[in-house]
């Protein structure tokens, strides 16, 4: 049965899957997401959707708006089914759960009509505009943390603003700064502007790219966004895999409902965000969101715990011809290497977590890497590198070189990156690599014969670490035994010469 509004009762009927009973019709636009994709939807769209089911949040349904040219095919999946969608939560024993989401209630391809996006984000009832467009979107250089102003899609949308114009804007920095100074202009309280992507105090990191962009369209409104614009830092923490059309057949024949883009997530699910909002909020501890006044402990330990993990298991598990995440923590070696470096390495490099059991924390996490019903991929863990290693592990391998304690695993980890940005696996096979950097990547890693460090000189990427021997000896290592011996005996090696 096509999922829709039209349906719903029908597919409620049936049983199979969980329909929420609130009335969709006295929802109200309160939430604007720019980047709607399958982790939004596993998860501020749920929560969200969970307060609805409890008869709170009437005022803050969501908007998506999407920015890509890539998003409108999922304006199209969307828009065809009423914004309804299905979420199947897959714990690792036991049967799937199935669940309708109701909470977006809108969704608007923003190239479509850009003027249009602006009017929606200036209306008074948008309280909350929040994000989720990965850790590459915020624009800013690894290094020296700035705003990169030459941006061709960044520098069109300062220049159209600075003249007036909203109907060719491009991201989400021109329509947010668009849509604040037409509430400053008005005198209009502006909306919190909320991230939930992982990166390390991702309030305070769009907060810093937005003035910058703001100041270069009018330095007196960025003023007054800095005075009056809350920008909560936040946690956020669910596998959820890309949908495949595997995933779509099973929500059919094991749901019965024709779904364009379910999403598929594991059982867990956790949020953790300051409470730091310049208007109302839905109640979101009432549906077991952690409301705290400190997010950074929380956002280390997952960021240098489970996504510099992932990127742990990601390359080695590839070269050693694994393709599903629950296939690499199956092997032992595999599970004992991410153990290992979590303890010896990530560990250390946490604030205090008061009441927080690290070490079952860690346990928890090779549990939930080794979800079999998720089939979590890992090809989808190696991708967009460039973004992801210089936020999660090259800080801990820092702060460890400061300290002076080892960094052989975290240069393990880098060493498997750069044998992997190569292209080619240990079988012969070209290895499809998703990179904004893939050809430089590539071709600094094809330069290891002339140049054994040259991976590591993109001082974007790695700032001086090329230039450190206490990390390049122990990533010479690996890489040659890489080469050598292959990903399963060099993790193999790596397990027993770093066992405490």
């Amino acid at each position: 049965m096509k999922l829709n509004s039209a349906n719903l009762e029908q597919i409620r009927q049936s049983g199979a899957v969980e329909v929420f009973d609130y009335d969709r019709s006295a929802l109200k636009p309160g939430i604007a997401h720019f980047g709607v994709g399958g982790f939004h939807r596993a998860h501020q769209a749920r929560y969200l959707d969970e307060l609805l089911r409890r008869g709170e949040a009437f005022d803050f349904g969501i908007v998506g708006i999407g920015v890509m040219p890539s998003d409108v095919a999922m304006r199209d999946a969307l828009v065809s089914q009423d914004c309804l969608y299905t979420l199947v939560e897959k714990p690792a024993h036991g049967e799937p759960h199935a669940r309708v989401i109701g909470s977006i209630v809108d969704y608007l391809f923003a190239p479509e009509d850009p003027s249009y996006v602006v009017q929606t984000l200036a209306g008074s009832n948008i309280r909350i505009v929040s994000l989720t467009v990965t850790e590459g979107g915020y624009n800013f250089d690894q290094v020296t943390g700035e705003f990169k102003r030459d941006t061709p899609a960044v520098s069109a949308d300062i220049d159209d603003l600075r003249e007036g114009r909203h109907d060719c804007l491009r991201t989400f920095f021109g329509f947010i700064t668009a849509a604040l100074a037409i509430r400053r202009e008005q005198g209009q309280t502006p909306f919190t502007v909320m991230s939930c992507d992982n990166i390390q105090g991702n309030g305070d990191m769009v907060k810093a790219m937005l003035l910058a962009f703001a100041h270069e369209v009018d330095p007196d409104l960025a003023a007054w966004i800095a005075e009056n614009v809350t920008f909560p830092n936040s946690m956020v923490d669910r596998i959820t895999p890309e949908t495949t059309d595997e995933d779509r057949s099973e929500v059919a024949e094991k749901f019965g409902i024709e779904d364009a883009w379910p999403v598929v997530s594991e059982d867990f699910t956790q949020w953790v965000i300051e409470d730091a909002f310049v208007d109302a909020r839905p109640p979101y501890e009432h549906v077991g969101v952690q409301v705290v006044s400190d997010v950074e402990p929380y956002e280390l330990m997952k960021l240098r715990l489970l996504n510099a993990s992932h990127q742990g298991l990601a390359y080695f598990g590839y070269l050693a011809g694994h393709r599903l995440v629950h296939d690499v923590m199956a092997d032992e070696a595999f599970r004992d290497f991410l153990l290992q470096y979590m303890k010896q390495e990530a560990t250390p490099t946490l604030k205090e977590l008061p009441g927080v059991d690290v070490e079952a924390y860690q346990l928890r996490l090779i549990e939930r890497f080794g979800n079999a019903a998720v089939r979590d991929t890992v090809p989808r863990l190696a991708a967009e590198s460039s973004d992801r290693i210089p936020k999660w592990l090259v800080p801990v391998v820092r702060e460890n070189l400061a300290t002076g304690t080892q960094v052989t695993l975290s240069a393990a980890i880098v060493a498997s990156w750069a044998r992997y940005a190569e292209g080619v696996d240990e079988q012969g096979n070209a290895i499809a690599i998703r990179d904004r950097l893939a050809d430089e990547l590539t071709q600094a890693a094809r330069r290891r014969d002339s140049d054994p460090v040259s991976f590591l000189r993109d001082q974007s990427l790695f700032g001086d670490l090329a230039e450190v021997e206490a990390f390049t000896t122990p990533y010479l290592d690996a890489l040659e035994r890489l080469h050598r011996d292959g990903a399963q005996r060099t993790v193999e090696y790596l397990v027993q010469a770093t066992r405490s």
